[in-house]
């Protein structure tokens, strides 16, 4: 696995993985809501990649598959992407807006190793806390950042075409 800052040809597959992973994770929205989400907000526009203070890394693995499914030769210059994190410096605030592992690698530490290394790029900024964002309905999500010594501290909203949504706020002091 390597993790490296995102590139401006990473979001067809930066989308490809948000898209896949929301379909696994959020049942309580509507297919066609979904796959019109994610082209909205995980695109270049919405993810500036040279905007100060915001950081987007991606997960590539190192381990190859053949058409077949199975394992191939590892290959460090031919990764797949497999995951990928968002994140901006505000003042001495972090916020994660976006951290997504496809459901197929999830509870393998690919998630627990990105934002390792998120951390490590949000400390070049000085910050105190690092706060995260998800529905407050995803269950997966809060014991992901429980275990990462978050905290959840306040419930915000987010709208979506329209509706609006409970979002959790997950707080990690520095």
């Amino acid at each position: 696995m390597r993790i490296r800052p995102a590139a401006d040809d990473d979001f067809r597959d930066i989308r490809a993985i948000a898209r896949k992973t929301w379909h696994d994770t959020y049942d309580e929205l509507d297919e066609d809501l979904i796959d019109q989400t994610v082209d909205d907000w995980y695109t270049d526009d919405s993810m500036p990649l040279e905007a100060p203070g915001t950081v987007v890394l991606v997960v590539e693995s190192t381990e190859q598959r053949s058409a077949d499914g199975s394992r191939a030769k590892p290959d460090d210059d031919d990764g797949e992407i497999v995951g990928f994190t968002h994140a901006v410096v505000q003042g001495d605030t972090a916020d994660i807006l976006r951290m997504y592992v496809d459901p197929d690698r999830q509870a393998a530490g690919v998630g627990t190793d990105l934002h390792e290394r998120l951390v490590e790029q949000l400390r070049v900024y000085d910050v105190e806390r690092i706060r995260a964002f998800d529905f407050a309905f995803n269950d997966t999500s809060r014991r992901f950042y429980k275990g990462l010594g978050f905290e959840r501290t306040d419930v915000g909203e987010v709208e979506i075409a329209g509706e609006c949504y409970d979002e959790a706020v997950y707080t990690l002091e520095l």
